[in-house]
C-alpha cells in the first residue's frame, strides 16, 4: 500500500506535489494554538496500519519541532505502521562541533530527537561539512538527495552560455558536478569567514567569464552574506548581472530584497515554500519515499 503523505502546517504544496508523483492519498491533520500558545493535533484521517509520511520542512526549526514530535509520536500511538519524515530541508546541521568551550553540539542532539521518534528521513543536500554522511548523527536509516542534477538542468533549459560560480572552495565539489552535467565553465571563489555576518569574497581565475552569463550556485542562502560578497566580486568583472541559484533559501531578514538591490535574480529549489522557488526536488524525493515506505 502507498504511504499516507501527511503535511505539517504550512508544506501543503509540497506535499500535494509529492503525493501526486507516486498516485499517493494525502492525509489530514488538523492543528492549532490553544490562547496559552500550546499545540492542539488531531489525526483527522484513520492512520492505525498506515505507513505515514510526514512532510515538514524545518527552516527556522524551533517553533516547527514539537508539534513534529507530537505527530510522530501520535501516529505511534494510534498503530500506524511506520512513521517517517520528508525534510526538504534539515535543520541543525551547521554546529557540528564545539567551537568554544561550553558550546553544545545541537546537530548531535537534534539528530538524537529525531531518530528517537521517527523510523526513516530523507533531506535534500543537508550541510554536511564535517560530517561524511547523515549516518554518522542518525540512527533511523536516512536518505540525502542532491539537487545538483536539477539545477543543471534548470541551467541548461534556461541560461545561454552559462559560467558557473561557487562562492567558496567548500562548494567545488558539487559546483563542479553542476557545471559538468550543464556543459558550462565554473570557478569558486575564495571566502574568509569572521562571523555570521561578516563575510569576504575573493574571486579567482575568470579568464573564461567574457561572453558568460555569470551564475552563482550556494547550498544554503541564510544571512544572505556569502552570495552578496559574490555579487559584488563578479561585478568588478562583468556587467552582466548574475543569477543566483540557492538549494536552500533559507533568507533571513531582507536577504533577498538585497539580492535583488543588485540587479540579481534569485532562483531556488523548493526544498523551503519562497517565491523564488523554480527548481522542483520532488521526482527524487518521491522515490525514496517508496523505497521506504
Amino acid at each position: 500500500m502507498s504511504p499516507l503523505v501527511i503535511p505539517l502546517p504550512g508544506n501543503e504544496t509540497f506535499a500535494k506535489a509529492l503525493a501526486d508523483a507516486r498516485g499517493c492519498e494525502m492525509g489530514v491533520l488538523e492543528m492549532r494554538s490553544f490562547p496559552d500558545e500550546e499545540t492542539y493535533l488531531r489525526f483527522v484521517s484513520q492512520v492505525k496500519a498506515r505507513s505515514l509520511a510526514l512532510v515538514c520542512t524545518l527552516a527556522h526549526p524551533d517553533p516547527k519541532f514539537l508539534p513534529l514530535w507530537f505527530a510522530a509520536r501520535t501516529a505511534r500511538a494510534l498503530g500506524a505502521s511506520k512513521v517517517g519524515l520528508v525534510a526538504p530541508y534539515l535543520a541543525y546541521m551547521r554546529q557540528d562541533k564545539s567551537f568554544h568551550p561550553g558550546e553544545a553540539v545541537t546537530s548531535r542532539h537534534f539528530a538524537k530527537l529525531i531518530s528517537e521518534g521517527l523510523d526513516w528521513l530523507v533531506t535534500v543536500d543537508p550541510h554536511l561539512h564535517r560530517y561524511r554522511a547523515l549516518s554518522d548523527l542518525y540512527t533511523i536509516p536516512a536518505q540525502s538527495l542532491h539537487a545538483g542534477r536539477a539545477i543543471a538542468d534548470w541551467i541548461a533549459g534556461n541560461i545561454s552560455n552559462p559560467f558557473i560560480v561557487g562562492p567558496d572552495v567548500e562548494s567545488e565539489q558539487w559546483v563542479s558536478e553542476v557545471a559538468k552535467d550543464c556543459g558550462a565553465p565554473y570557478t569558486v571563489m575564495l571566502k574568509t569567514r569572521r562571523g555570521d555576518r561578516d563575510v569576504s569574497v575573493h574571486p579567482r581565475d575568470l579568464h573564461a567569464l567574457p561572453g558568460h552569463s555569470p551564475v552563482i550556485v550556494d547550498d544554503i542562502v541564510s544571512s544572505g552574506e556569502t552570495m552578496l560578497g559574490a555579487i559584488a566580486a563578479l561585478a568588478a568583472h562583468t556587467d552582466a548581472s548574475p543569477i543566483c541559484i540557492a538549494v536552500h533559501a533559507v533568507l533571513a531578514d531582507d536577504v533577498a530584497a538585497r539580492i535583488a538591490a543588485t540587479g540579481a535574480k534569485l532562483v531556488s529549489t523548493d526544498t523551503i515554500p519562497h517565491p523564488s522557488n523554480a527548481i522542483t526536488t520532488v521526482p527524487p524525493i518521491a522515490d525514496a519515499v517508496a523505497a521506504f515506505a
